[in-house]
């Protein structure tokens, strides 16, 4: 029987995660760059005509992949990030219209990656396992015993690399998440840490 704490904490993970997508399609209508995830599911969108949130629930599946021989254990948060960031994105995506001129363009941004940061707060915070792409940081730093920085840099270098390849969007929004996300996010982990009211940490 599922107790009311489990019940919040499943609230929080589904909000959090549906908000992510919904960041996402934010900041691609804003035009001026995404984050490096995002810019190679668009990338691979543009190439392969098929949708980006079916591209972004693909990709997020080969990542879980990924995980099998660093022998990492995904959790529930981890299988339901597959599944729904993409439809949410797409959501979003067809709900929002592009933005034209630089000062709308900078304000929408803006208020996605905020969103994102609290978005990121709400579903890391809920303790049911990190999403595909934070396991495969983790995994490598474990296997490896690179600092965490080099090995999240390699990643993201790399998808960013590929996605801007294919035709993603790479630009200074692409920068300003860079530089911003980390700080926007130590302030909201803290935040809606379920840990920090009495609940056992989820593995991860």
């Amino acid at each position: 029987m599922f107790t009311s704490t489990f019940l919040l904490r499943l609230a929080q993970l589904l909000a959090g995660l549906f908000l992510f997508g919904i960041a996402s399609s934010l900041m691609i209508r804003a035009g001026i760059g995404i984050a490096p995830w995002d810019v190679l599911s668009q990338g691979i969108s543009l190439r392969s005509g098929w949708s980006f949130g079916l591209v972004t629930n693909l990709v997020g599946a080969v990542v879980l992949l990924m995980w099998l021989p660093l022998r990492q254990k995904p959790g529930l948060g981890t299988v339901l990030n597959v599944l729904i960031i993409g439809p949410s994105a797409q959501l979003g995506l067809w709900l929002l219209p592009a933005v034209t001129g630089l000062f709308w363009q900078m304000l929408v941004f803006g208020a996605g990656l905020v969103l994102l940061a609290i978005a990121t707060g709400l579903y890391i915070g809920a303790r049911f396992g990190p999403g595909p792409r934070d396991g495969l940081m983790t995994g490598l730093h474990a296997r490896t015993g690179w600092a965490i920085w080099r090995v999240r840099t390699l990643i993201e270098a790399s998808a960013l690399g590929v996605g801007w390849w294919l035709g993603g969007n790479v630009g200074l929004g692409t920068l300003a998440f860079a530089l911003l996300i980390g700080p926007l996010c130590g302030l909201t982990l803290p935040l809606f840490d379920r840990g920090n009211r009495a609940v056992a940490p989820a593995a991860t």
